[in-house]
């Protein structure tokens, strides 16, 4: 096993023996990168002179016996998250030479706790999207099946993670950017409770949706991420003062005493044959393992995808309205007066999907609209919330597909963004909830396209889906598989 093939708690073990060193950890993954990621595209920003740096600080604080919970371990970063002195784009011509003067806490977390960053990867642009083609800067590919989507918004990250290019890495999920690419990609990825991992930094797209969150290749290592960037931060206002577990102490094997909760909701037409045989098959497993199964429902789910494209366009129309080509970003050179500065900076700045989002918010919160679409979208959101609570009375999480489909040929969708957002109509109500929701590979389709599990739990309850899919992915085994890449 080469050593960017080790899991954070593999190369930990090796660096704490003193079998590996965090300079050799972190040249095995630059070497992967500049192997395949020609292919992969994962990348926009690569920080070698950095990372190899921080490397060697990691190696004296293991010597010194004041190493980090994360020491020498080598991660990518969504590239909406704040660095500073490292290029932050969104994915945006209009962020395109942005270097921000600041970390944002979960990066500054990282970097305390001695974690060495490689660099910043793709994403759609503004995190508006669901395949990563929006991005400005190249788009990521599926390191399964050559041409394939990588998934969307965080493509990037979960691309690097499953081609072997970092241990771990960090996205955002507004309506499923963390756990539609993870599943996609065949590696685990966690969207945390809203207001457990703190957003100041993050580059925002709709900020009542908008969380952070780990994407890895197991479920340990998303536990032990966890541990590093949870917990309440004064400069998010939507952070919550709750303290933080150790999430590692949650992955224990045996789920006897456990609900899980099935919504018939999420088991309907539309629904891929071969994803749904390897959920089902997944149910099995944590059935064998103890768990009580039982049916819920979440009834107002049809109405999920109309809430979240009212109430997302509109908080990104108010986001962005910053970007003016004024105090910083792209400028247009040529307009003679300011407001034609304006319109050419952002028409010229901003992609196609992005502006499309803006026009629909902007419309929703316009004078004689707003209370009957941004509005009634909000008390609808309301109802998803208590179905939430009431399913929870019954269950203590949720087991569902992430997506309906495996991942698409690249290309597939352009044309046609009602597809694209519909591929989101099964991770988009845990953020209108604000419940954290996970992916676990539960599997490959026939052609050899990973398949994840979806776990969604209560406020505040991700222990109990760190152990659920702890134990649902030693009840599945399901080796490395083949990656199609050289």
């Amino acid at each position: 096993m080469k050593p960017y093939e080790l899991s954070i708690a593999q190369a930990q073990a090796m660096m704490d023996k003193g079998e590996m060193s965090a300079v050799e950890l972190t040249g095995s993954c630059l070497d992967r990168i500049d192997e395949v990621d020609q292919e992969i595209h994962a990348f926009i920003t690569i920080d070698r002179e950095g990372a190899l740096a921080q490397a060697e600080a990691a190696d004296r604080q293991r010597k010194a016996g004041t190493a980090g919970k994360l020491c020498g371990i080598p991660l990518s970063i969504k590239d909406l998250l704040s660095t500073k002195g490292m290029r932050t784009t969104c994915g945006s011509k209009i962020l395109a030479n942005y270097i921000p003067p600041y970390d944002a806490t979960v990066v500054a977390r990282l970097k305390k706790e001695d974690a060495v960053i490689l660099g910043k990867v793709t994403m759609d642009e503004f995190a508006m999207g669901s395949t990563s083609e929006t991005c400005a800067f190249g788009v990521p590919r599926n390191p399964w099946k050559k041409g394939y989507v990588a998934g969307g918004s965080s493509g990037g990250s979960a691309a690097s993670v499953a081609a072997y290019e970092c241990f771990a890495s960090l996205g955002s999920d507004t309506g499923g950017s963390i756990r539609q690419p993870a599943s996609l990609c065949g590696v685990v990825g966690l969207k945390p409770t809203y207001g457990r991992v703190s957003r100041y930094g993050l580059t925002a797209f709709a900020s009542s949706l908008d969380q952070v969150g780990p994407i890895c290749r197991t479920v340990e290592d998303c536990a032990l991420m966890m541990n590093v960037i949870s917990g309440y931060d004064k400069r998010d206002s939507t952070a919550v003062r709750q303290d933080v577990p150790d999430y590692t102490s949650s992955l224990v094997p045996g789920l006897k005493g456990v609900r899980v909760g099935v919504p018939k909701e999420y088991f309907t037409a539309g629904l891929d044959r071969e994803v749904e045989a390897i959920v089902r098959n997944s149910i099995e497993v944590m059935k064998g393992q103890g768990a009580e199964i039982v049916e819920v429902s979440l009834p107002h789910t049809e109405y999920c995808v109309a809430v979240y494209y009212l109430i997302a366009p509109s908080e990104a129309s108010s986001n962005l309205a910053r970007y003016d080509g004024v105090h910083y970003g792209y400028r247009n050179l040529e307009a003679d007066t300011l407001l034609e500065m304006y319109k050419r900076s952002r028409s010229e700045g901003f992609g196609a999907e992005v502006k499309r989002r803006i026009l629909i918010g902007t419309y929703a919160l316009s004078s004689g609209y707003y209370d009957a679409y941004y509005k009634k979208a909000s008390q609808v959101r309301t109802l998803i919330l208590n179905d939430f609570k009431k399913a929870f009375q019954s269950c203590d999480l949720l087991i569902s597909p992430v997506t309906p489909t495996a991942a698409w040929p690249m290309g597939e969708n352009t044309d046609d963004p009602l597809a694209v957002y519909m591929s989101d109509i099964l991770t988009i109500s845990a953020n209108l909830a604000g419940v954290p929701g996970m992916s676990v590979p539960g599997g490959f389709t026939a052609s050899g396209l990973p398949v994840g599990v979806q776990l969604q739990g209560a406020h505040f309850q991700e222990e109990v889906l760190l152990k659920a899919g702890f134990n649902l992915e030693q009840g599945l085994r399901l080796g490395r598989g083949k990656l199609d890449i050289s």
